[in-house]
């Protein structure tokens, strides 16, 4: 009867989603808890059958035992505020049923993984229950090692850990602690407008700034026809990538080469570099302004390239009054590299094609410009003319996720 029972619970794949910050964000906990919710649902629609609900400090995630288990556990980890993810089984809340769920769970591990070692970790959610967790755990070994004769006990280096949750009226039994990654909810850190290049270090820029909770909006600028339009449609492939983290966003897409053009005409070649980089920013802040993004996001590492010295970017900074996010600021370039191959963007990122930065590009650039200097070669432009046709120009993208 009682195994009876504990079959009807588990007519359902179920999986714990544990939080990662969320969980040490104290009175505000509840509406972080939301948010992450949200997201799992949103994430988890395109399968049909699933329930999200948050239930005592965790999340539990039900879906019908014909979905596949490992792609629901793909889209979770993908949720940012996710620490891990447990496929688990359900029982009653009682030493019998806990110990009969135990073995059935540990001879179906033995044969899927051929397992030969174990120790059991227990922990009593539950305070009122009345058998403490180092009992529970010394208990349901001795019940397992009975209904599984292949199997020892190995407290320090066991092929299987097997963990017990006990909460009030249900029990969970698993192995797996599946790695998230971690941040915060989307939506709980306002809204920033990321440059987007083909690079590898603008979209993993873009990612690091969507897991501490920000939606994103991006901008992308090109040169055509000295930038092709396969350069384009590259660019639109990593925002794809990026948004099957951070959701559908829109990318504004800004033909700088009329920019360009006047910048080569009348300024010295060796600032060509930082005069386009800081037209770059007053665009994408005016574009920041236009769709209620609180701050910019760029890829720029220090000392990576000649726009990116610290002389640099403090001239760079100047052309804008909006904050700027640089999250790559200090990271080592394999680091940088090593971080957009986990996410999914190296590859599309290292693909030949030409960039705006590229064009016009000086033999000698200038690494430690000097603001009145620049400040001179912009008063032999029209800046605010430039910058407002560019705006007006440039044509909005609906990125989808991939």
């Amino acid at each position: 009867m009682r195994g009876e029972m504990n079959e009807e619970m588990n007519k359902e794949s179920i999986f714990i989603v544990r939080c990662g910050e969320v969980a040490l964000k104290g009175m505000n906990k509840p509406y972080f808890e939301r948010m992450l919710v949200e997201r799992i649902r949103k994430l988890l629609k395109k399968f049909d059958g699933i329930s999200v609900k948050r239930q005592e400090g965790l999340i539990f995630v039900r879906a019908d035992k014909r979905l596949d288990k490992q792609a629901i556990i793909k889209e979770i980890s993908k949720v940012f505020g996710v620490a891990s993810i447990s496929p688990a089984v359900e029982c009653e809340s009682t030493m019998e049923a806990i110990g009969e769920a135990a073995v059935a769970y540990m001879l179906e591990t033995i044969e899927e993984r051929g397992v030969r070692t174990f120790k059991v970790e227990a922990k009593r959610a539950d305070k009122n229950f009345p058998v403490k967790s180092p009992d529970i755990g010394r208990q349901i070994g001795a019940v397992v090692l009975k209904g599984c004769k292949v199997l020892k006990v190995d407290v320090h280096h066991p092929d299987c850990l097997l963990f017990v949750d006990v909460r009030h009226d249900r029990s969970y039994i698993y192995q797996d602690k599946i790695a998230g990654f971690g941040g915060l909810p989307l939506g709980t850190n306002g809204k920033g407008l990321s440059l987007l290049s083909g690079g590898i270090d603008s979209p993993v820029a873009t990612w690091m700034m969507a897991k501490r909770g920000m939606m994103i909006e991006a901008v992308h600028f090109h040169s055509y026809p000295y930038t092709s339009q396969r350069a384009q449609e590259k660019v639109e492939e990593l925002a794809g990538i990026v948004a099957t983290y951070c959701g559908r966003f829109k990318m504004h897409v800004v033909n700088l080469l009329p920019i360009q053009e006047q910048i080569v005409e009348n300024c010295p070649e060796e600032e060509t570099t930082i005069l386009v980089r800081r037209f770059m920013m007053r665009i994408a802040q005016k574009i920041a302004q236009n769709t209620g993004c609180g701050m910019l996001i760029t890829g720029e590492n220090l000392g990576q390239v000649a726009s990116q010295t610290a002389e640099s970017l403090m001239v760079t900074d100047a052309s804008v009054t909006m904050p700027v996010m640089r999250p790559l600021i200090a990271m080592d370039k394999v680091d940088i590299m090593d971080k957009a191959q986990e996410i999914g963007t190296y590859e599309t990122s290292i693909q030949p094609y030409e960039d705006c930065c590229t064009v016009f590009l000086p033999k000698h650039p200038v690494t430690k410009p000097k603001l009145e200097r620049i400040l001179a070669s912009e008063a032999k432009l029209d800046c605010d003319a430039l910058i407002e046709a560019a705006v007006c120009a440039a044509e909005v993208i609906d990125i989808f996720p991939v």
